[in-house]
């Protein structure tokens, strides 16, 4: 089975495309397999790129613990400059259809490997997060419970879910005992992926995040995405913001009223060939 090992900025995926992705039967099961770092190729995520009839090509993805994804968009990235760079899709500007929706790429530039992406609309109301609580009210600093610790913090969703807690030093975070806790909170009926925030300046942020089925990773799209929405809900930073990830740097743009754009690398790592069984 031939496949492509990306990053971006960190957050790494195994990518399947062609008659190999249409042939995986089971798309969990195979995730628990390629994307363990002992026994397979590693990685946070496997994608599988499939036709679609809504636009250039339809992204699943299935996380390292075999759930699948709605959205992602650091695998968007990657995506994008696999399909552009093999002429799968040869033009610059790629749409990518997800279970959170169509999702538009563009390469700014190959030479770097920079790519946009235009994330859409942030969910801000719990029925769209999903969150519970009354369907149509926003979930702007609320308070959370888990750990024996009570967290303020702003949901969003991206198309897939988030919870934002701003903090004073993203480094000293216990991250690998905060984020799973919060991650299965009862208030989040899908789980959801959590993002530590620490306000650098009002155009700078550092976030940490523990994503929902993978765990603590470099970096997190969506999470920088929802990172900034927060601090914008929250009269924390400007529309215009760098986020400083552990793999790295996004720069993501909100204008008001706009929809969200998310700017990046995305690096191939190796090609390779798993001998496992599809």
């Amino acid at each position: 089975m031939q496949f492509t090992k990306y990053t971006g900025l960190g957050n790494d995926f195994i990518v399947l495309d062609g008659e190999t992705a249409r042939g995986v039967q089971h798309p969990g099961e195979l995730a628990l397999r390629m994307c363990n770092r002992h026994f397979g190729v590693g990685a946070d995520g496997l994608v599988l790129l499939l036709p679609s009839e809504k636009a250039d090509m339809r992204m699943q993805i299935i996380n390292s613990d075999g759930s699948e994804a709605e959205m992602c968009g650091n695998a968007s990235r990657c995506v994008a400059l696999h399909l552009y760079r093999r002429g799968i899709v040869p033009k610059r500007q790629i749409t990518l259809e997800t279970l959170a929706g169509l999702i538009h790429t563009e390469i700014m530039d190959e030479a770097s490997s920079r790519v946009r992406v235009d994330m859409g609309m942030p969910r801000l109301t719990r029925g769209e997060i999903p969150m519970t609580g009354l369907a149509h009210e926003r979930a702007v600093n609320v308070a959370l419970r888990a750990c024996g610790t009570e967290f303020c913090g702003t949901a969003v969703s991206m198309g897939n879910p988030h919870f934002v807690i701003f903090v004073e030093n993203a480094e000293k975070i216990p991250l690998e005992v905060w984020g799973p806790a919060l991650e299965t909170n009862e208030a989040f009926p899908r789980k959801t992926n959590v993002e530590f925030v620490q306000i650098l300046n009002n155009a700078t942020i550092r976030m940490r995040v523990w994503e929902r089925g993978a765990g603590v990773t470099q970096a997190c799209g969506t999470g920088a995405c929802a990172a900034v929405a927060a601090c914008i809900l929250n009269h924390k930073t400007n529309d215009y913001v760098t986020v400083k990830l552990d793999g790295g740097e996004l720069l993501i743009e909100w204008p008001a009223g706009k929809n969200i754009f998310m700017t990046g690398p995305a690096t191939e790592v190796f090609t390779g060939e798993y001998k496992g069984d599809k």
